[in-house]
């Protein structure tokens, strides 16, 4: 059995020789995006293995489809880049990745305290050896109240790490995590807009949240909110994060993935000219840190994505058990 691997970094390489060498499969590589142009070198595999730069639309699994591709993974937990109804209808399926929690909601907890304390500010005054005090008095977590947004496995992680210093925890979610309880109460969503300093996102991206952070949930806000994004980057409205940072509405960002960072991050862009004017925008701001999308890069997620990614095409075809698959076996 052959796959084809997409966007294969270096970091991955080790761990998918051994999950080739582990379920005796081939593995055909490449660090290109999968597109319709290279679609032709997933020719004589089974299965595909992608991350998520690319769009896998009807196009592209129409054209997988008809080279043979029965199986699909994302060595990501977000989906939203793929068109999962189109993969249904053709018969392709679709399985996700999947990783401890710890490292997103460690993460975040970090995100949370540099946007408290200043930390983009000092850290380029520092740089031109400016060591001054002025602008970069911080809050004590102890003092304030942190409201986390959907309260799944990375949510409740956030919780678990927040317990310890302090603050007072409102979470809200569709579906309440027993888990979670002893660490948060549960309210409705205005009631967490209108009573947390600090608001941090952990859903993933479906159609009946893309931009849950818009220009009316941000006006039921604190005054000089701060909120965390390590989650998927459309939850939040772009132009109303900006016009919130403009007026001091938001007094801080910490956000590890912005709508409209899709080409631009995970490579290095230095010497590019790059058109998306209001991610570049919203990165200039002193109260504003964007990270590349790497809240989930440890050690640890990276290996156990490679294991989903190959696992779970080596498991869908087998006809076995595959926990994170998202289309379901065909009938």
């Amino acid at each position: 059995m052959k796959i084809m691997v997409y966007e294969a970094r270096p970091d991955e390489r080790a761990d998918l020789e051994k999950q080739a060498a582990l379920h005796g499969v081939e593995l055909s590589v490449t660090d290109a995006v999968p597109t319709l142009e290279n679609a032709s070198l997933a020719a004589g595999c089974i299965g595909v293995s992608i991350l998520g730069q690319g769009c896998i639309d009807a196009a592209l699994l129409d054209a997988y489809h008809a080279l043979g591709i029965r199986y699909l993974s994302t060595r990501t937990i977000g989906y939203d880049h793929i068109d999962l109804d189109h993969a249904r209808s053709i018969g392709l399926r679709v399985c996700s990745a999947s990783y401890a929690p710890n490292g997103v909601a460690d993460f975040t907890v970090m995100m949370i305290l540099m946007c408290l304390r200043h930390y983009k500010q000092a850290l380029w005054r520092g740089q031109v050896n400016d060591f001054s005090l002025t602008g970069l008095q911080g809050r004590e977590m102890k003092d304030l109240t942190i409201g986390i947004i959907g309260t799944g496995r990375i949510g409740a992680q956030v919780a678990r790490n927040l317990s310890g210093f302090g603050c007072r925890i409102l979470a809200y979610d569709l579906r309440r995590n027993p888990a979670v309880e002893p660490q948060v109460t549960y309210v409705d969503f205005d009631t967490l807009l209108a009573q947390s300093d600090v608001i941090t996102l952990h859903m993933p991206l479906l159609d009946s949240n893309r931009h849950i952070i818009n220009r009316e949930s941000i006006a039921k806000m604190r005054d000089g909110v701060v909120i965390v994004n390590c989650s998927r980057g459309e939850l939040a409205d772009i132009e109303a994060l900006i016009e919130g940072i403009e007026t001091g509405k938001i007094g801080a960002l910490g956000m590890d993935t912005v709508e409209g960072d899709e080409g631009i991050i995970h490579a290095d862009h230095r010497v590019d000219i790059l058109p998306n004017r209001n991610w570049f925008y919203l990165h200039q701001f002193r109260n504003v840190i964007m990270t590349q999308h790497m809240a989930f890069y440890t050690d640890a997620a990276v290996s156990s994505m490679v294991d989903c990614g190959i696992g779970g095409i080596c498991q869908m075809a087998a006809g076995e058990s595959c926990p994170t698959e998202l289309t379901g076996p065909v009938q």
